[in-house]
C-alpha cells in the first residue's frame, strides 16, 4: 500500500522544528588537529552509573498542519507545536549513525551539539542550530541544564548522523537510560577545567550497560586551562575510567577544545573554513575522530522488526502514530505488527512511515522514525509499549538477571538490600516496579542480603507484563537515583 500524494502535504507526523538540522563537510586530508596522543595509564579509579534518551517526536498540534518527525519530547510541556509538512522522500546516500552527547551537567553538551551543527553547516550549507534550538524549554534554559533530549540531523563527508543532545543532571537520569540504548556511539564531554565528575561516571556505567558500542572524548573548556599539564592529567584519569568500565580507554579518541570559543567564532563568521580558526578546527578534528573511530553498526535487518515506542499521538481521520528507534529488522508501509506490552496483545496494520519530515519507503534498523498505525486509538498504546513482527516477542513479567549494584562512592545505596525489595526497572523506554523475589551468589546459592557494589543474580517479578527476552539490559532506580544494573539471563514467565 502506498502513501498518497496527499500525504505529503498531509503529512503523517507532527515534527519539533528547532530539533533537526542538516549539514556536510569534507574531512580535511591536510591541516587537520590531530588527535591527543594516548599517555601511559596512571591510577585507576572509581566506577559509577548512568544514560541518556533521545525521543523521536512531539505532540501534535492542535489544529495546525501535521507532520513528522524530528526527535526530540522537548516541547512536550508547551502543549502545542509548530509543525510543518513532510519535504519529499528521505534518500539513503550515505550510511547513518546514531549519537549523542553525555557527560556531567555544565561541562559543554548543548554548546557542543551548537558548535557541531554549525561547523558542519559552514562547509556544507545546511542550517545551523544555536544552543537556545536546541536547549529549547523555557525551564531548562532558566536552570541552565538540559531536561529533556533534543536530537539534531548533520553530515559529514562519508556519513549522516542523528544526534541526541542528552541530560546530564542527575535528577533526569530517567530519561538518559531510554536514550543511550538507541546510540551506536557517544561523544564524552568532560570539563578539562574540572575532570571527570560523578555524573560523568554514572553516565559512562549506563552507556555500557545500555549497550553503546563505542566513546570518543572531547576535553571542552581548554581555554580556560593555564596548564596543560592538568590537561594531560585530565586525560590520563578519563582514559583510566573509560579502561575501568571495559571501554577500551587507551584506544579511545581524546580531543581537546573549547565548544564555546568555537561557537562564538561561528556566530561571528558562519562561513568559517578548516584552517581558518583553531577552535572551529578542534570541533572539525572531534568529527573525524567520530568518522574514524565510531564504526558504521552492522544493523540488524535481517532480524524480526522491533521498535520500543517513545511517544504517541493521533491525527485525526489519519490515525495513531508511534515514534522511536527501529530496534531491530525492517518495516513498510501494509506490514502487519504486534502491539506487545503494558496490557493484551494485539493487531495491526502499518499505513505510514516517515523520518525527519521525509517519507519512508522503508525503516530500517537504527532508524527513528514515526509509524502510523490503522484503528488504534492513543489510548490503545503508550511509551514502553513495542512494536513487532507478529510472534516474535511476548510480554512477560517475571525473569532471572544478572545485577551490578552500585556502590555508595558510585552514587548507589548507601545500605544493603533484601529479598522483597521494589524499586524501578528501567527497560527499553519505560519503567515498571518490580519485586525483587529471590537473590542468588555466584554458585546459584540464596543468599540473605545484597551488599552496594555486589554481582548478584535475582529473581524479578513486574508488576506489569513487558515485551523482555534474554539478554536485555535493564537498570534499576530507587529514590530519584540509579542503584544497579542488569541484563536478562532467562524468562521464567
Amino acid at each position: 500500500m502506498a502513501i498518497s500524494a496527499s500525504a505529503v502535504s498531509k503529512p503523517l507526523f507532527p515534527a519539533c522544528p528547532s530539533s533537526t538540522c542538516s549539514a556536510s563537510h569534507r574531512s580535511a586530508a591536510a591541516g587537520a588537529v590531530a588527535l591527543r596522543p594516548v599517555k601511559a595509564r596512571h591510577s585507576s579509579l572509581l566506577s559509577s552509573s548512568s544514560s541518556l534518551s533521545p525521543s523521536p517526536l512531539s505532540n501534535a498540534a492542535a489544529g495546525g498542519e501535521k507532520s513528522l518527525l524530528a526527535p526530540p519530547s522537548i516541547h512536550r510541556r508547551r502543549g502545542l507545536t509548530v509543525v510543518k509538512a513532510a519535504r519529499g522522500k528521505f534518500e539513503r546516500k550515505k550510511p547513518h549513525v546514531n549519537i549523542g552527547t553525555i557527560g556531567h551537567v555544565d561541562h559543554g553538551k548543548t554548546t557542543l551539539t551548537a558548535a557541531l551543527t554549525m561547523a558542519l553547516a559552514s562547509v556544507g550549507g545546511s542550517a545551523p542550530k544555536k544552543y537556545d534550538e536546541i536547549d529549547a524549554a523555557p525551564e531548562e534554559r532558566a536552570r541552565g541544564i538540559t531536561i529533556n533530549t533534543a536530537t539534531v540531523e548533520y553530515e559529514t563527508a562519508n556519513r549522516h548522523y542523528a544526534h541526541v543532545d542528552c541530560p546530564g543532571h542527575a535528577d533526569y537520569v530517567k530519561n538518559m537510560i531510554t536514550g543511550a540504548a538507541q546510540m551506536d556511539g557517544a561523544i564524552l564531554v568532560v570539563s578539562g577545567a574540572d575532570g571527570p565528575m560523578p555524573q560523568t561516571k554514572e553516565h559512562i556505567l549506563l552507556a555500557k550497560q545500555v549497550g553503546v558500542p563505542n566513546v570518543v572524548v572531547f576535553l571542552n573548556k581548554e581555554d580556560q586551562v593555564d596548564d596543560l599539564e592538568l590537561l594531560d592529567l585530565v586525560e590520563l584519569e578519563v582514559r583510566d575510567l573509560l579502561t575501568s568500565y571495559e571501554f577500551p580507554g587507551d584506544d579511545v579518541p581524546v580531543v581537546a577544545g573549547s565548544a564555546l570559543e568555537a561557537l562564538q567564532a561561528l556566530i561571528e563568521n558562519p562561513a568559517i573554513k578548516r584552517g581558518e580558526n583553531k577552535w572551529v578546527d578542534k570541533i572539525f578534528a572531534l568529527m573525524d575522530a567520530v568518522d574514524n573511530y565510531i564504526p558504521i553498526p552492522q544493523r540488524q535487518t535481517e532480524l524480526p522488526f522491533l521498535l520500543a515506542v517513545e511517544d504517541v499521538f493521533s491525527i485525526t481521520g489519519r490515525g495513531t502514530v508511534a515514534t522511536g528507534r527501529v530496534e531491530r529488522g525492517k518495516v513498510k508501509v501494509g506490514d502487519t505488527v504486534d502491539l506487545v506490552g503494558l496490557r493484551e496483545t494485539r493487531n495491526t496494520t502499518v499505513t505510514g512511515v516517515e523520518m525527519f519530515q521525509k517519507i519512508l519507503d522503508e525503516a530500517l534498523a537504527g532508524d527513528n522514525v514515526g509509524i502510523l498505525l490503522r484503528g488504534i486509538q492513543k489510548v490503545d498504546i503508550q511509551r514502553g509499549m513495542v512494536l513487532a513482527k507478529p510472534g516474535s516477542i511476548t510480554p512477560h513479567t517475571k525473569f532471572e538477571a544478572i545485577v551490578y549494584v552500585l556502590k555508595k562512592e558510585e552514587g548507589g545505596r548507601h545500605s544493603p538490600f533484601f529479598a522483597g525489595y521494589r524499586p524501578q526497572f528501567y527497560m527499553r523506554t519505560t519503567d515498571v516496579t518490580g519485586k525483587v523475589t529471590k537473590i542468588m551468589d555466584d554458585k546459584n546459592e540464596e543468599s540473605k542480603m545484597v551488599m552496594p557494589g555486589d554481582r548478584i543474580k535475582m529473581v524479578v517479578e513486574l508488576i506489569m507484563p513487558i515485551a523482555c527476552e534474554q539478554g536485555m539490559r535493564f537498570a534499576i532506580r530507587e529514590g530519584g537515583k540509579t542503584v544497579g544494573a542488569g541484563v536478562i539471563q532467562s524468562i521464567i514467565e
